[in-house]
């Protein structure tokens, strides 16, 4: 997370968000996202405000020393991370700022061979706070020309949101 090159953390952005969680009050959160992202965000958290879609929390990722699976079983909502793609050498986008991560808990990632990440997770459509193809705020970011992960053939990665 510390070791992202100067021209990447020179684009970055704190982006300040309000958003009703799942104790049905309004919190504000910070979103760290490469600076031409912060139109798109800030509109996309504008609806999901309006929505009271909840949202579990949104803590810049250093808050958990960089560590992607702390974030993820704390059910953060994160940006920025200088990091690979799990299981590969290849550099994630979040290590760029172009994408977001929403409700990992309600919205895990499901590896081919089954395995789920938060661990312990469980994606059920119905349940408050998950996404599917068809909500507003994922169309949202469609509109937008960002790629939602619960699209993406291998793995389904449903709190992942990304725009190249």
């Amino acid at each position: 997370g510390t070791n992202a090159p100067l021209e990447i953390v020179d684009r970055l952005s704190m982006i300040d968000v309000c958003y009703y969680s799942f104790d049905g009050l309004r919190h504000q959160g910070q979103i760290i996202l490469d600076c031409s992202l912060e139109d798109d965000v800030s509109e996309i958290f504008t609806l999901i405000e309006e929505l009271k879609f909840p949202i579990g929390k949104a803590i810049p990722i250093v808050a958990y020393s960089w560590q992607d699976h702390e974030s993820m079983s704390a059910n953060n909502t994160s940006g920025f991370n200088y990091r690979v793609i799990e299981g590969t050498t290849k550099l994630s986008l979040h290590s760029f700022g172009r994408a977001l991560d929403i409700n990992p808990v309600q919205n895990p990632v499901i590896y081919p061979n089954g395995l789920i990440a938060p661990e312990g997770a469980v994606y059920n459509p119905q349940k408050k706070g998950a996404f599917t193809a068809a909500n507003p705020i994922v169309q949202e970011f469609l509109k937008r020309g960002w790629h939602w992960g619960g699209n993406f053939e291998q793995p389904k990665d449903y709190h992942h949101f990304e725009k190249p």
